[in-house]
């Protein structure tokens, strides 16, 4: 679990093909001397395992179905990504909740700069956006965000300054696809809604009948 709120961008500076996918290595700078063997580390979104450990350096294991569904299957050498250790007991939720689990991607689409701020647009995947609402959180390469304006194909996001100088947002050019995660409350109940109006789901009814609701 993590919360998005990104202090570590890092740097992939190698590649790697072994079977059933790619092993990335990363610069992760500082982060690294805090990493175990095994630990958690959400790559621009993507919840990855630290297979090998050289400070600055923590490789990880990228399977063919995860560099298929995000954007890791596009990055190089040189590609800068977002970081974040997993959430530990104790530590404050400035964000929301992550898990790391990627929904799917979105492209840039337009960006409006201000002297107050920066506004991003994306298009999201079809079966993205019932998830994406107004004022509602969402994590971009894996960066917590409010959604800002939603409409028919697109939604926006602003930033401030901070964001855009901590993360990797500010590398990104028109057309550039990012990785979502939509927010966990948002898709529990857009997947019982559906699920309880579908042919032969579970009712109001049947729930009150059974003392659920």
């Amino acid at each position: 679990m993590f919360t998005g709120i990104i202090k570590h961008p890092g740097t992939i500076t190698q590649i790697t093909s072994v079977p059933g996918g790619m092993r990335l290595t990363v610069d992760c700078g500082d982060l690294a001397q805090h990493v175990q063997h095994g630990d958690s580390i959400a790559c621009s979104g993507v919840c990855l395992t630290a297979t090998e450990i050289k400070p600055p350096h923590v490789s990880f294991d990228v399977i063919a179905e995860t560099l298929r569904l995000t954007t890791l299957g596009q990055k190089k050498a040189g590609s800068r990504i977002n970081l974040e250790g997993s959430l530990r007991v104790g530590d404050t939720i400035d964000g929301h909740f992550v898990q790391g689990h990627v929904d799917g991607t979105a492209k840039l689409v337009k960006g409006d700069v201000t002297p107050k701020e920066v506004m991003l647009w994306f298009t999201p995947q079809d079966e993205l956006k019932p998830y994406i609402i107004p004022k509602g959180s969402i994590a971009i390469d894996g960066v917590s965000l409010t959604v800002a304006i939603v409409e028919k194909d697109r939604f926006s996001v602003a930033l401030i300054p901070t964001t855009l100088s901590l993360t990797t947002l500010d590398d990104l050019s028109e057309g550039d696809p990012v990785n979502i995660e939509t927010d966990i409350i948002s898709r529990t109940i857009v997947h019982q809604l559906q699920y309880m109006s579908a042919p032969g789901g579970v009712t109001l009814e049947t729930l009150k009948a059974q003392g659920y609701a």
